[in-house]
């Protein structure tokens, strides 16, 4: 296995129950929880307190989540291929099912990672200047040949096209 498969069967493993007032316990930091930075929250359901408490209110809750959510990332789906933000509606789904079921919220931290580390090295000086270059090639390309076009075949308005 790897590093990163281990980390996430650490994160996955069960923590110890945090104080239900949000009380710190003693040897514990505010702003973390038992491995749990401030910008991660712990893995696990975030139904309120009255539904957990029930064993068959919980399991319907997790149901009318997982319905709820499959619905927005079918949405997302068929967004795909048709006009509308596709992969924003996907990831909403994945919201949604993130406040009930641990998996959901692994893959969600492991795509805030993988695009966070997209974003610095697209932030990186030497990938930038790459980026810049193979975009003015681009560009230079597409002019000769729009070029090449107009010199072969002519600029012809619409409204004179005679056939």
């Amino acid at each position: 296995m790897n590093a990163e498969s281990d980390a996430r069967d650490e994160a996955a493993a069960p923590a110890a129950p945090a104080p239900a007032t949000g009380d710190v316990t003693g040897d514990v930091a505010p702003d973390v929880t038992e491995g749990v930075t401030k910008g991660e929250r712990e893995l696990g359901s975030r139904a309120p307190g009255f539904i957990k408490a029930s064993r068959a209110l919980h399991v319907s809750w997790q149901v009318g989540v997982f319905v709820v959510g499959l619905a927005v990332v079918v949405a997302g789906i068929i967004m795909l291929p048709l006009p509308g933000p596709g992969w924003l509606v996907i990831f909403g789904g994945m919201a949604i099912w993130a406040t009930e079921f641990v998996w959901a919220q692994l893959v969600l931290r492991w795509t805030r990672r993988k695009v966070t580390e997209a974003a610095q090295k697209a932030l990186d000086p030497k990938v930038r200047r790459r980026n810049i270059i193979l975009t003015v090639v681009g560009l230079v390309i597409i002019a000769v040949l729009v070029g090449i076009y107009v010199w072969k075949f002519g600029i012809t308005m619409p409204w004179k096209i005679h056939e």
